[in-house]
């Protein structure tokens, strides 16, 4: 089921691609069914929040008609920013399926883990590498693609 429902958050950073957006893409899953979808849009919002996390995790406390999201599973195509991470734990997302790690900036273990954190009162679930070679390939060609620009 992972991999089905990160292909779907796949399909959430390809139309971030294809508007110029870093292609990161979410999908917030419930009881087997998704309720939110996100892509970057920090570009075109002019809004240096908008990341597919959040923008998905608005749309899924809209859909359960409260801010806390128990029960829920977030696929993400790439790890989570310290924003995003605070956000997902703050939310109560059980859960969290990650397609590829981010080196440089991800907060659910490469560089940081705020997600596992004894400290905090919540405490996430973490699956990291469901279609990573996908979720880095886009990621890949579109820095390429803007450095031959």
């Amino acid at each position: 089921m992972d991999e089905i429902f990160m292909k779907l958050a796949l399909e959430e950073a390809y139309k971030a691609f294809s508007t110029y957006e870093v292609p990161v893409g979410a999908v917030i899953v419930h009881e087997g069914k998704v309720i939110a979808r996100g892509h970057n849009k920090r570009e075109s919002l002019k809004d240096p929040t908008a990341h597919a996390e959040m923008i998905a995790i608005r749309k899924a406390s809209k859909s359960l008609n409260g801010w806390r999201l128990l029960g829920c599973t977030m696929y993400v195509t790439l790890e989570p920013c310290s924003m995003c991470a605070g956000a997902i734990i703050n939310s109560r997302i059980e859960r969290l399926v990650i397609g590829a790690r981010d080196p440089k900036r991800g907060c659910c273990g490469s560089v940081i883990n705020l997600v596992d954190n004894p400290n905090f009162n919540h405490r996430v679930e973490v699956k990291f590498n469901v279609l990573e070679e996908e979720c880095s390939n886009i990621l890949t060609s579109f820095f390429k693609e803007l450095r031959n620009k």
